[in-house]
Parts: C-alpha cells; structure tokens; sequence
C-alpha cells in the first residue's frame, strides 16, 4: 500500500494525490502534506526525510493556515509585542510541539532560510524563538504560519499566557507524579510480601496473585506517569537523537517487559517494583527540574507584571483610558495612590513619594519634586499626581528592561553547550556499555539471560545523565533570578561565565567610581556670613559646582533678587541692597574683589563667594568616590585581576582617584577611540577584558569588551552598548555583580564534575553486577537531587 511522501502514513492508492518531481513519483494524503513537502525541498533540507526514516508524522491536514491570524498584524499587537533594532523587528514566540533537538533544529533551519528572516534561535529550554525580520517582506502572521506548515504552533510570548500555560503544565505533571507515587507506594507493600515469601517460602498461588497485583500497578506508572520519556524517546529516534528518555524508557519498559517473562515461565523474580520505583524517582526529577527552573525563572518575568496594561490620560475634562502603547508623548496622565507607572515622563505642579525599588532597590521612598522626572515601574505611595509622558511605551525604562531581561537566557554559556554535547554522546555510549554487558555476562559471565538481562537495565538506569544536562541550565538560571534580585540585568546569560573568567578590569572614572558630580570637601572662610542667605543664592542656579554647595548648606527660606548667571563663570544677585557675587576666583577678581595668595587648590574645582566685593569664602570642591569603591577595587586585586582606570579627565585629578583607590594603572586625557585601543591590545594578549563605564565617551569600549557593564545612572547610548546594567548605580551591587558569576561558575563546574564522578564510580558497580535495577533508578535520582541542590547554593 502507498503511502504519503510526507507523513509516511499508508493510504489506499485512491486516497492519495499524485505528482510528479522530475523522475521522482510523489503521493500525498493532503494539501498540508504536499504544501510542507515542497517547502522542505525549496528550503534544501530534504534532509530532514532522511533523518525521519521510516517513522511517520501526524498528517498536516486541510486546515487554512490563515485563521485567526489576522490580529498578528495589528498595530496594537505591533506596539505590544514587535521591537525594533537598527531598522529591523524583533518577536518572541513560543514553539508549542517541540520534543526534541531535532524540532528545534527543523524549526531554525526553516525560519532561517525563510526570505525576509535575518535570524531564528529556538532556546531548548522553554521552547522560545527570537525572530529577527524584515517587516516589509515578512508579516508576523506569515511567521506563525510557517512554523503552523511544519506540523508546530506558536503563539507570542508573554508573561501572563506563559503563565497560564506553565500552571497547566504543572498540573499535567502534578498528577502524573500523584499516580507515579500513589501506585509506586502501594506496590511496595507488595514487594514486602514477596521478599518475605522469598526467604521464608511462599505457594505458587499466592506468587502469581502478588505478581499480577505488581503488575497492575506498575503499568499506570510506566504508561501513563512515563508517557513524557516515551514521547521524548520516540521524537528523539524519529530524528535520531539519542538522550536521557530514551534511555529511561529502555531501562524501564526492559524490566516491564522481563518482569511479565518471569511471571509468566515462573523462572527468576519479577522487578514490577522496579519499574515503578525507576519511573517515579526519575519523574519526581523531572518535576523538581520543572519547579526549579520556574522558581529561578519567576524573577526574570515578575518585572513584567509591574507595568500596568492601561493608564488614564487626560483630556480636558475627560478620563481616558489607554494602554500604555496608545499613549504619545506629551500625554499627560493620572496616576492614583498605590498605581504604578507604565511610562516615563516628568511631574506637573506638585511634590510626591514614589517607591523606586523595582528599579534601584531602594527601600526608602523617593522626593520628587515638580519638573523633575519619573520613570516606569516606580510606585506611587502618596497621593493623586499627573505626569506629562516625555518618552513612548517601547522607550521607557521599564520596558527596555523587559525586554533586556527576557533576551538574557537566549543564549547558552560555551560551558552549557559542552554539557550538551558531552550528554548527548554520553547516552550513546551508555546504550553500547548495556550493551556490551548483557553480552559479556550472557556469552562469557556464566549466567543466565534473565542475569545477564538484569545488568544490562542496571547500567542504562544507573547511568542516566539527567545530573549532566541539568548541570548548566539550573546554576545559570538561578544566577540570573539572583543577580536580578541584586539589581543586576544581564543581557546574556553568556556573560556569567565570562564575568567569571575575566582577568582584565578596565574602570572608566566619573560616574563610575566617583559620583560624576562636584561635593564640597573644604571651606576657608574670610568672614563670618550668613550660610542661609548664600543657599539661597546658589539655589537659583543649575550649574553642577553651585548645585554642590547648595547641597553642602542645605535648604533656605530665603529668596534673592535680580539674580543673573554668566555661563560657566560666575552668579550675581542683591539681597537687601547688597551685592552677592559667586563663581570662580577670576570672575571674581574681574569685577573688583581682591583674591588673596590661596594654596592647595590645583586638583579641586572652586567656589568664592563675596558681598559687596569682598571675599566672604571659598569653597573648594571634589567629584568623591562612591561608596564601595575601594572595597570593590579590593576585591579584585585579591582575585589577581588587572585593573586600570581609563578616564578622559586631567592627569592630576585622576593620578588621585587612583592613589586613594590603590590601582596602580592609569590612563588619564584619553578620547573613546583611545579606550577602544587599549580594549584591543589586551585582546591581542588573549585576556578576557570586562570594561565598567557610564558616559557616551564610553559606548565603543563598552561594546568592544567582553562584558561591558554600565552603571544605571549612565547615559541611554552607554547602557544599550553594554551587556550588563547595574540597575541601582551602587558599586556595591557591581561587586555583587562579580561574585555571583564567579558564583555560578563554580557551581556549574562542580555539577559537571559531580556528575562525571558520579557516572566514573557507578556504572563499572553496574557492570560487575553490584547493583540491581531498583538501587540504579535511587543512585540516579539522589545524583540529579544533588545538582539542583548544589545549584540552589548560588542564593546567599
């Protein structure tokens, strides 16, 4: 009986559509079989029938790939869920039917070679898909039907859908691991019965009911419990991949099926308790895998949740409610107590208290005044304000965060992919060493086939390599959910291993070790004046240095008169008929006050203050280090990295920051492209190069490092050129920054190890015969416990 060039399935020669390929005959059961054929052949991957082999497909069916595809196209959906990068649109999707490495890699071979698709990557472990397109010759509902051609589905990823269907996920293994120990219990009771028959003698009778009891129970738990490792083991051979369920299914159902021998011919023991105890423990695994990975994974998408789906704007005298993506710049919008913010913008007209720790951490409300700015995803813990939006819904704080967040698990460490890849060969190997030793104890060991077969099951069982697949992915995301709680957001999880192994430390200075902006350090007064009168003088200006002694004197209920301020000099006021005059010691001297011979003012920034042309006081100024700085700079030196300040300010003023930070290399005057050389000669050297920075001067070496991390405080074009971003602007959680990568190294290096030792020790027990199936499945198991185990060991 034909059958269909696609799915395989036989059909009457009548049931099926004829045509022709050149000299090939081809026959198809559907439009959906023949539409997918031929767009296999197009793409040049009719390697993918070669990897099918004789195993069959579900039939794609009739069904027009067009329905309800029409809100993909949307605008609204556009705003929500489409990103633009350099003049190309970016989506995240989730792939709902992959089983195994080989969907995967048909669903990026046929995305990718898709005309207008720049780039495709499916990440494994929660079966999402970064697409990068051309919107002019790609529409996104085309996307979702191409992925629908191939026998998939895909629907756009979203925290509140992913949700939902991990609920239902967790329900579906939920009762599966009910079953699992429901039945594994009970048929151990059994289990006791006939271990004690087997010492103190038991009557055919009575054996043949336990066994059929064991039976009974033992096949809900390999059949329907174990359905997952069935349906991965088949995906997985369909395209010939060989992992972990397969070689669950292999040690189960052959002592299932050995055990039904046994009962039947009555010769040997049956392992019915076996099969159920091997089932259940290794999907108790999995589903403490499942819970482990959302726990971790939780973290990453609550921020999320913080952005509100409407806002009111208001328009006149009207309340309007829209969704954030609605909303245009000038907007103004209302904001009611305990509401959070879905846009950035500035206040109107009044002072309030907003809760800032979704962004910075900070426990401590923030005072923001009138004209002052806000951001997304702080809270409003006072009273109603309105707000005018100065930036649209895909450029605000938060949802650029988002979307950095939901990009840093796209891409696996080198370390994970050698995990991969070491398990995937590592199965294949345990397959030939079962093997092997059915054949070495059945031909020369001297035992039986029921002996001989009992072996083989205990080394595929034992061997197992959830704790090597589990290894990386576990530690990485736990370090991710971590670092978040710190106020990190790491754009690749990539960049845990190289933080970890960088041995290069390059410090650009203001705003990244220093606080960017001029404090008070020393005062010489001449006269004694009056501190209130002078807040207020210098309050009437923005300039960076009269900022810094305002905040030195504090605030003042005094007001000034016919204040007027010449650019980058000075500031002149009256006050009760009287002259104030502020700014630099020459300003000064220019209009008439005599400036005594001042010493020790080379590295500091200056601020003179006179009334009626003579000298009250000078204040001298510093850009201070931040708190953590030196505690931070100590604790690389003590790792044996190399660091230097890189920094485009005068000689002197740097030759200080370093003294006092103890960092013995330092660059001072230097331009960007300056920075960006010195990233590339250690390059050149083979060093692993992490650069800590904040300003535009800073964006090329930023993204010519191997980690560029920026400070949160930093400009927009640094923080997009980095791949790290210190959320809160403290160097403390920069220091936090290195341990938890160097942290989660460590960790994934000791998981790889354990279970390497781990697979070393147990399999040769195995093969000599030590171990039956029953202890293979616990050793197993107790070896995946101790990987999440150790993992969960990132949290401090």
């Amino acid at each position: 009986m034909p059958c269909c060039s696609h799915c395989h399935l036989e059909y009457p020669e009548s049931a099926l559509k004829h045509c022709k390929s050149g000299d090939k005959d081809l026959y198809f059961c559907c439009n959906g079989c023949e539409s997918v054929y031929f767009l296999l052949q197009e793409s040049g991957l009719e390697g993918f029938y070669d990897k099918l082999g004789k195993n069959t497909l579900s039939p794609i069916g009739n069904q027009d790939l067009k329905d309800n595809l029409a809100s993909f196209d949307t605008a609204a959906f556009a705003k929500k869920y489409i990103y633009l990068k350099d003049g190309l649109s970016q989506i995240s999707l989730i792939i709902e039917g992959i089983h195994c490495a080989a969907c995967i890699w048909l669903n990026e071979k046929i995305l990718n070679a898709q005309d207008g698709i720049y780039e495709a990557s499916v990440h494994y472990t929660n079966n999402r898909v970064k697409i990068t397109f051309d919107a002019n010759k790609i529409k996104p509902s085309a996307i979702i039907s191409l992925i629908r051609s191939i026998g998939y589905d895909a629907y756009v990823y979203d925290p509140k859908i992913q949700e939902v269907k991990s609920k239902q996920e967790h329900k579906s293994y939920y009762i599966g691991l009910i079953v699992g120990v429901f039945c594994t219990m009970n048929i151990m009771w059994i289990a006791v019965a006939q271990y004690a028959g087997y010492f103190m003698g038991i009557d055919k009778e009575m054996k043949d009911v336990l066994n059929l009891v064991s039976f009974i129970l033992s096949t809900p738990v390999l059949f329907f419990t174990g359905r997952i490792f069935f349906v991965g083991a088949y995906y997985g051979l369909k395209h010939r991949f060989i992992g972990m369920d397969l070689l669950v299914c292999t040690g189960a159902s052959l002592t299932y099926l050995y055990s039904i021998y046994a009962a039947l011919s009555g010769v040997g023991e049956t392992y019915f308790e076996s099969v159920a105890m091997i089932v259940t423990i290794v999907f108790a695994g999995k589903f403490l895998e499942i819970k482990s990975k959302k726990t971790a994974g939780d973290a990453l998408d609550k921020i999320s949740s913080k952005i509100p789906s409407n806002v009111v704007v208001l328009e006149g005298d009207q309340r309007i409610p829209k969704t954030p993506q609605e909303v245009r710049v000038g907007d103004i919008i209302e904001v009611l107590p305990g509401e959070s913010l879905a846009l950035d913008g500035r206040l109107i007209d009044t002072e309030v208290f907003l809760d800032t720790r979704a962004l910075n951490g900070e426990s401590v409300p923030l005072k923001v005044q009138a004209n002052q700015e806000v951001f997304s995803g702080y809270v409003n813990t006072d009273k109603r304000f309105t707000y005018a939006v100065s930036k649209p819904f895909e450029d605000s704080v938060m949802s650029r965060l988002v979307r950095l967040l939901e990009d840093c698990i796209a891409h696996k460490p080198r370390i994970q992919t050698l995990a991969n890849t070491l398990s995937q060969y590592f199965s294949r190997a345990v397959l030939g060493v079962g093997a092997l030793s059915f054949l070495g104890w059945y031909f020369w060991g001297g035992v039986g086939f029921e002996q001989a077969l009992v072996v083989a099951i205990a080394v595929i069982v034992i061997s197992c390599p959830c704790a090597l697949a589990l290894a990386t992915p576990i530690a990485t995301v736990i370090g991710l959910g971590e670092a978040y709680k710190k106020g990190l957001a790491f754009k690749e999880a990539a960049f845990l291993e190289s933080m970890a192994k960088a041995n290069v430390v390059l410090l650009d200075k203001t705003g990244t070790l220093t606080m960017g902006y001029p404090d008070v350090v020393a005062v010489r007064e001449f006269h004694v004046f009056d501190k209130e009168l002078l807040s207020a003088f210098v309050s009437a200006s923005k300039h960076p240095v009269s900022m810094g002694v305002g905040r030195f004197l504090g605030e003042s209920g005094l007001c000034v008169s016919d204040f007027v301020e010449n650019t980058a000099r000075g500031i002149q006021a009256f006050q009760d008929g009287k002259v104030l005059l502020g700014g630099s010691l020459e300003y000064l001297e220019s209009q008439g006050v005599h400036i005594p011979d001042i010493k020790g003012l080379d590295q500091n920034m200056v601020f003179a203050y006179a009334i009626q042309k003579e000298l009250q006081a000078v204040f001298l100024l510093q850009d201070t280090l931040k708190e953590g700085a030196r505690e931070f700079v100590c604790f690389l030196a003590k790792k044996g990295v190399d660091i230097k300040i890189l920094s485009g300010d005068r000689e002197a003023v740097v030759k200080d920051i370093a003294c006092k930070l103890g960092v013995q290399e330092y660059r001072a005057s230097l331009s960007p492209e300056e920075k960006v050389q010195i990233v590339d000669s250690y390059h050149q050297k083979g060093d692993i190069v992490v650069m800590i920075g904040d300003g535009i001067n800073d964006t090329l070496a930023l993204s010519k490092s191997d980690v560029g991390i920026s400070m949160g405080a930093g400009s927009d074009i640094a923080i997009i050129s980095s791949d790290v971003v210190i959320l809160d602007d403290k160097l403390g959680t920069l220091l936090e920054a290195f341990k938890i990568s160097q942290r989660t190294y460590r960790i994934i290096k000791q998981n790889i190890i354990l279970s390497i030792v781990y697979n070393a020790l147990m399999i040769p027990l195995a093969v000599m015969g030590f171990v039956i199936p029953l202890v293979a499945a616990l050793s197993m198991s107790l070896s995946s416990f101790l990987v999440v185990f150790n993992s969960s060991r990132i949290r401090k």
